[in-house]
């Protein structure tokens, strides 16, 4: 398959919620190629009515680096259709084998893009909040290479934000605490995206750019998983608490 048909066929999978078996099976992706794909199918979408609210990172911790066998984050684009209210209801059904995990999300207040300092990222974000990705890879038994992902929009599905506060807040080491049914998951910090979230913020900036785009004023940013995601069931309540930002929740229906 071309880099077309291949966007039409992980475009298709996400659209259908329909398990799909691994590009890489047949010819491992570049990067580069990924990345096209990615950015066909997100194509796509856009024709399709939806609109592109801003970005998510991925593999934004050390280990998950390691794991996947990458020396850099990844990214993916988010769309208002991904959407999912806080405190609503998300149904399975939208999905193929969907997990959570806790993020910080940044707002954007005007545009960044490029090589930018942690200083300069900063000045342009408007407000920061919880928030939960549901990550999703459409590929048989959630496995993959990093061609693989990143073609299927880095895995990039749904999302829940929470209140927005100052960005003056110190994001460095907030503690975050991930519950189902009111039983504590995951406890992590969010110094485990890239040591502080606003690395992801300046690493966002930078990939952006690489693909002739940049973050715009409204733009919302996802820094990335803070701890392992936790694969979502129908019947669950998800609950994020992150120290000084509050708590974020969605109940899961079929």
């Amino acid at each position: 398959m071309n880099l077309a048909e291949l966007a039409e066929y992980v475009d298709e999978a996400a659209r259908t919620a329909t398990e799909i078996p691994q590009i890489s099976d047949k010819t491992p992706l570049t990067v580069e190629d990924a990345y096209a794909v990615q950015a066909l199918s997100m194509q796509r979408r856009y024709a399709r009515g939806e609109k592109r609210i801003g970005i998510k990172m991925g593999l934004t911790s050390r280990a998950k680096m390691v794991q996947v066998g990458v020396s850099d984050v990844i990214w993916g684009r988010l769309t208002d259709a991904m959407r999912e209210d806080e405190g609503g209801v998300v149904s399975m059904a939208k999905y193929v084998h969907p997990r959570v995990e806790p993020e910080i999300a940044f707002l954007m207040k005007k545009p960044l893009s490029g090589n930018v300092s942690a200083l300069e990222a900063m000045a342009a974000v408007e407000a920061v909040a919880p928030a939960l990705e549901i990550i999703d890879s459409r590929y048989k038994a959630f496995k993959f290479d990093v061609g693989d992902v990143i073609a299927d929009n880095s895995s990039s599905s749904g999302f829940v934000l929470g209140t927005w506060h100052s960005p003056e807040i110190d994001l460095s080491n907030l503690g975050m605490v991930l519950s189902i049914n009111g039983r504590p998951q995951e406890i992590g910090s969010s110094a485990a995206i890239l040591g502080n979230p606003v690395r992801s913020l300046v690493a966002a900036a930078r990939m952006v750019a690489s693909a002739g785009e940049e973050l715009k004023a409204g733009d919302i940013v996802l820094a990335g998983g803070a701890t392992a995601a936790i694969p979502m069931a129908a019947g669950q309540s998800v609950l994020l608490e992150v120290e000084t930002l509050g708590m974020i929740g969605f109940n899961i229906g079929e």
